[in-house]
């Protein structure tokens, strides 16, 4: 499902020549580029003077090229919960993700994303990641997913669920609705739905919490975190 029209999204790079290459993949898919910054700093004060629905941010960026880019979307996500996050990494790092959930309230609106660099190109990028994210949904590289299955203690909170329920968790967590699973399991959407709220009974996300939070999106917070 993509979202009902074009998004204004901030980029924020400090290599020009990749800033200039997202920025023509996100514009030939009809979003549009509102402010592109090549620092922290330029990327707080871009999201504060126009509100995208979508950052999208290097975890490293000026001046010491290590967390500038990931603590000012921590920042970001505080303030402007609303915002869509996106991160991009040449290396994974499971604590980024970690310290980015826990910023802003658990059934915040903007999306959350994290993307290895060297899986950034196209048209499928943007549907299958940027459009997610902007809709309110999560996008986490199937790769750094799989990092986080193998901490101990994420194993343990999710040791009662099934293979297959397992599976319907971690699409979730890819942004995928219960037609696109159904979809992509060659299951029937009923089924789907059985397993999904199979998955919310396993992890204590009962009917009556709905009016507390939505249990798709802390599911998969929980999906995604890691205590270690």
């Amino acid at each position: 499902m993509r979202p009902p029209r074009p998004l204004r999204i901030v980029l924020a790079d400090d290599d020009p020549v990749y800033l200039r290459g997202l920025a023509i993949i996100l514009e030939d898919e009809g979003h549009e580029i509102t402010e592109r910054a090549g620092d922290a700093r330029g990327l707080r004060e871009a999201v504060a003077d126009t509100l995208p629905d979508l950052a999208v941010v290097d975890i490293r960026m000026p001046p010491t090229h290590t967390l500038e880019g990931l603590q000012a979307a921590v920042e970001i996500r505080r303030a402007h919960p609303s915002v869509g996050i996106l991160l991009l990494s040449k290396d994974m790092e499971l604590t980024h993700l970690r310290q980015l959930l826990e910023a802003g309230p658990a059934a915040a609106a903007g999306g959350v994303g994290y993307q290895l660099k060297s899986r950034v190109t196209g048209a499928d990028f943007v549907t299958e990641v940027v459009d997610e994210v902007g809709a309110g949904r999560y996008a986490i590289d199937g790769e750094i997913q799989r990092a986080l299955y193998r901490t101990p203690r994420r194993r343990d909170r999710l040791a009662a669920l099934t293979d297959q329920q397992l599976k319907v968790l971690e699409l979730m967590a890819r942004g995928l609705s219960n037609s696109a699973l159904a979809a992509r399991l060659s299951i029937s959407k009923r089924t789907v739905e059985d397993h999904v709220n199979t998955v919310f009974d396993k992890l204590g996300l009962r009917p009556e919490a709905k009016e507390m939070y939505d249990r798709r999106v802390r599911a998969v917070l929980m999906y995604l975190s890691s205590d270690d």
